[in-house]
């Protein structure tokens, strides 16, 4: 690189304010934050999130092939998380629909440095650390679901890690199509593991925006399930804006964690009696309760069912096996208004609901 080009260079990375401040708009890519569960075996029928916070599966049409995802102690130099995907059951007959991405989503207001869809739109840069058992090629996307458009890269895995950067084309499109200013999914960065022709039968071009399906994966692109000797491991995923890959941004374990609780936060029951908040009595039978949240949520969230049981003023008033409704949301609030169903209550007396068997209140606010 010539003198000039370096200088012109430094000059972008200046321009884009990549020297200071926080650069990676990923949340997690070291894998160091999994609330849910450090390994999940028999994964594949069907997508969700499993270990690493902000880090979900999706799955096209339902293949035979079947993998264990986990939080090990395994990165790179500097790094000492990663997330390993393990084949467990391999699946060669690979119908049309088939996909397998890993995959993280983000927010529209976290992407408004990008200008995407405007005249000034500007390129972004991802970079991460891979490995495998094997040789192998599969490719990152970054997928505008505001407007479904498709970008992705091929990058090639060896048995040793390997730091990827790929530097995405800046997508004006019409001019006039940003992404939503909200909390609203806008864009997910995808790690295309497995596809079928629906998305592999056209003709592949690296780095450039198009609205094609059968054009998203790769020409050269292996198949994570063709044999259950293959793994895949992946940290480190950082994005920026600009053409520059600067050095993976580390952020202490208390902020990757407060980050990740905006969209999963949990109360874990180490034993019956652990108390998930206190509040009224709506009736004899219902227990509204205050419970204090780690940080403020992105959105009303999803419940799911558990043992609990409510007291009341009396003592004990029911134990049950059932969903609490959300009774009160606030965006920005620091604590969330529940119901839990019960009986021999007072009403508009004290009353307080608390695991039993060990339960786990889970609070889900993921896009």
């Amino acid at each position: 690189m010539t003198k000039a080009a370096e200088l012109a260079k430094i000059g972008e990375v200046l321009t884009n304010s990549q020297i200071g401040g926080r650069r990676n708009i990923i949340i997690n890519g070291a894998m160091q934050v999994a609330q849910r569960s450090a390994s999940v075996a028999g994964i594949g029928a069907s997508g969700g999130y499993f270990t690493t916070d902000r880090w979900t599966i999706s799955v096209g049409a339902t293949s035979a092939g079947r993998f264990t995802s986990a939080q090990v102690g395994d990165g790179p130099d500097g790094i000492a998380n990663c997330t390993k995907l393990t084949c467990t059951t391999a699946d060669t007959s690979i119908a049309a629909g088939e996909l397998l991405q890993f995959q993280t989503k983000l927010e529209g207001q976290d992407l408004q440095q990008m200008n995407k869809g405007i005249a000034s739109a500007k390129k972004v840069t991802v970079s991460f650390y891979v490995k495998g058992n094997a040789a192998a090629t599969y490719s990152v996307e970054m997928h505008d679901r505001d407007n479904t458009r498709f970008n992705s890269q091929e990058f090639s895995v060896t048995t040793d890690w390997v730091r990827i950067v790929k530097t995405f084309a800046a997508d004006v499109d019409d001019g006039s199509s940003p992404y939503g200013d909200d909390n609203a999914v806008s864009m997910s960065l995808n790690f295309n593991l497995h596809g079928g022709s629906t998305y592999t039968g056209g003709s592949h071009t690296d780095n450039v925006w198009h609205e094609t399906v059968n054009q998203r994966l790769g020409d050269n692109a292996t198949s994570f399930f063709d044999s259950t000797n293959r793994t895949f491991f992946i940290t480190g995923v950082q994005m920026e804006v600009g053409s520059q890959a600067t050095p993976f941004e580390h952020r202490s374990f208390g902020e990757e964690l407060a980050l990740c609780q905006r969209y999963y936060q949990q109360i874990v029951g180490v034993s019956d009696q652990t108390m998930f908040g206190s509040g009224r009595a709506n009736g004899t039978s219902t227990a509204e309760v205050a419970v204090p949240l780690a940080v403020s949520l992105r959105a009303s969230p999803t419940m799911s069912s558990l043992a609990f049981a409510v007291f009341g003023t009396a003592g004990a008033g029911a134990t049950a096996t059932a969903t609490p409704s959300v009774r009160k949301f606030t965006s920005e609030g620091a604590v969330l208004h529940l119901a839990f169903a019960g009986s021999g209550l007072t009403n508009g007396r004290t009353a307080c609901a608390s695991s039993t068997s060990a339960s786990t209140l889970t609070i889900n606010s993921e896009l």
